[in-house]
């Protein structure tokens, strides 16, 4: 009997975050991604968690600070309204609950996997996360869903390396801005450069690794790149437990960046970090989505992610 061992979890208000009808953060990149999963037939071969809980005030709070958190509580609509947490992000009556379960669905994997039940997970949550810093919404990003599941792990199942892949086309600046003095969290960040957020090129530390890559880089020169700084880095650190920021948004239909990955390209950082999963973190991943807005690229990505996580 096949052992289901990838779980896929998501939440419905997940969906009812809207920003404005325009936005290409936009409820319809889950509809995309369910879409392309049932007719793959993937979801025969996922453990299903389709509602999280909300992520606690305990648990954002060892990423945000406790100032920050206040702010989005109290500005968060209470009825069909919009508050603008900035130029690129703001929050509808439904956006609070669906960033508390985006950043819970994050927690509830980290939880599965430490209990045995699955071996990875796919987090399809939104709003995304890897932009929101400690004190600041940015970019989409109101709460940094993956800082919080990885400062979970940390905190509550006595991991003491962590190790974090951001392959979006944009720097996970957030997630710098979060562990930049946490020797535990290792993070990885390929990104276009220069571009949005434009920081992360000049980074020196032993556990921030950026990886900045021109505009117009193809699957070629990112392998080559992925290779030679981050492959060594994860080795060297041996994470005991993976995420993924996963930002499809670096796939070449995306006109949200200017590089040229496609799905073969994206099965491959599945693979090749699955095998620094094996060899140090007891094949423990959990992968959290991000950015990626061309929903046809966007469904077929995520898809060949996830069937790679499944072992399909």
């Amino acid at each position: 009997m096949f052992r289901m061992h990838t779980a896929y979890i998501t939440h419905p208000l997940c969906a009812k975050h809207l920003i404005a009808d325009w936005h290409p953060e936009a409820p319809a990149r889950l509809a995309a991604i369910d879409d392309r999963l049932h007719a793959a037939h993937l979801y025969d071969y996922l453990y299903h968690f389709h509602h999280p809980p909300l992520a606690t005030k305990e648990q954002l709070g060892r990423v945000h600070d406790p100032a920050y958190i206040t702010h989005i509580f109290e500005s968060a609509p209470k009825e069909p309204g919009q508050y603008d947490l900035d130029p690129d992000t703001a929050m509808n009556e439904h956006s609070l609950a669906a960033a508390l379960h985006a950043a819970g669905a994050a927690v509830r994997a980290v939880d599965k996997i430490m209990a045995g039940k699955v071996q990875n997970a796919f987090c399809a949550i939104r709003p995304p996360g890897h932009h929101a810093t400690r004190n600041q919404a940015m970019g989409f990003c109101i709460f940094n869903n993956v800082a919080v599941a990885a400062a979970h792990a940390l905190a509550e199942h006595g991991l003491k390396r962590v190790a974090i892949v951001d392959f979006d086309v944009h720097h996970g600046n957030g997630t710098e801005d979060i562990f930049k003095n946490d020797p535990r969290a290792m993070l990885c960040s390929t990104f276009q450069h220069p571009f949005y957020p434009n920081c992360g090129a000049d980074t020196v530390s032993d556990h921030i690794i950026n990886v900045p890559l021109s505009a117009g880089t193809t699957g070629k020169a990112y392998r080559e790149a992925f290779e030679a700084r981050v492959l060594p880095a994860l080795d060297g650190f041996k994470p005991e437990m993976i995420f993924f920021s996963a930002g499809f948004d670096s796939h070449r239909e995306d006109d949200m960046g200017q590089f040229g990955l496609v799905e073969a390209d994206f099965v491959w950082i599945t693979e090749t970090v699955m095998d620094i999963a094996t060899r140090h973190a007891g094949n423990r991943i959990v992968s959290v989505l991000e950015g990626g807005y061309d929903l046809n690229s966007l469904g077929r990505s995520v898809a060949a992610h996830i069937k790679t996580l499944a072992g399909l």
